[in-house]
């Protein structure tokens, strides 16, 4: 039951990144770390897939009217996210090939999983 004091859109966010993250493991992925915040940015999901590094934006739209999950990933998001990512690989000390993948959500049964969504 979500706390009055927290928007039922961040609940609902919570909730869809715990479930992308159970189906990605379930998937063959191993997780990493979540929710990885920086001035550049945020990264939902890190993951790896074999000797990949795996940057996952999770994306729950139970409505197309403002636009898809999916289309909801402007270029400037995607930026945001490779920044992000550079930041989290300085801070971290890691030098790995990295993947962008996208888990696309209308609701938490219906998972969307789009791998090299995106490029830096």
């Amino acid at each position: 039951m979500p706390s009055k004091s927290r928007a039922k859109n961040l609940v609902d966010g919570e909730q869809a990144e715990h479930i992308a993250c159970q189906y990605l493991i379930k998937q063959g992925l191993t997780f990493i770390d979540k929710n990885f915040h920086c001035p550049q940015g945020e990264l939902d999901l890190i993951m790896r897939d074999e000797q990949t590094l795996v940057i996952i934006e999770v994306r729950l739209r139970r409505s197309n009217k403002y636009g898809g999950a999916v289309e909801s990933i402007t270029q400037k998001k995607q930026s945001r996210i490779i920044m992000a990512t550079q930041q989290y690989l300085y801070d971290n000390q890691i030098q790995s090939a990295v993947r962008f993948d996208v888990i696309a959500m209308s609701s938490y049964e219906n998972i969307h999983w789009i791998k090299n969504a995106f490029q830096t």
